[in-house]
């Protein structure tokens, strides 16, 4: 019980609260520093010097590199993440659209495969003739409707 006093006296709760916003400003502050390293990498308009112009100031001179990024190029740090998260989601709907296209197909063959199994449930086919149709429909070459 007496080391629980000791903490109480040593370490107020107001030191707590102290160091929680502390190690909450320095997580944000490695997030931003990322966040801006990511950004001179990613940016385009930049040529190789003038990034690695920008990476050896925020890297030499974390703080100040940091501020001067942001007051210069902070503006459209937004728009660059914007058009990268856009150009992604246009990337991931064309790739949704062409695999939809070729589940479309698949679909087709399906269809044919569940009519040609009536058809043969009806006795209008022999099991050989069904079978022959079957796998000129899975190899692609059978007649679409």
């Amino acid at each position: 019980m007496t080391g629980m006093t000791y903490l109480a006296y040593d370490y107020p709760l107001l030191g707590a609260l102290l160091t929680m916003v502390v190690f909450f400003l320095w997580i944000m502050w490695f997030i931003l520093l990322f966040r801006v390293v990511v950004d001179i990498v990613r940016d385009d308009s930049l040529s190789g010097w003038v990034k690695t112009g920008w990476l050896v100031f925020t890297i030499v001179l974390p703080f100040l590199g940091v501020f001067v990024y942001v007051i210069a190029r902070g503006r459209n740090m937004g728009r660059r993440e914007m058009a990268q998260a856009r150009a992604q989601q246009e990337a991931l709907d064309s790739y949704i659209r062409e695999t939809a296209k070729g589940a479309g197909g698949g679909t087709g063959s399906v269809d044919e495969l569940a009519r040609l199994s009536e058809i043969k449930a009806r006795g209008d086919i022999s099991d050989d003739e069904f079978r022959r149709a079957k796998e000129l429909v899975l190899s692609g070459h059978g007649p679409r409707s």
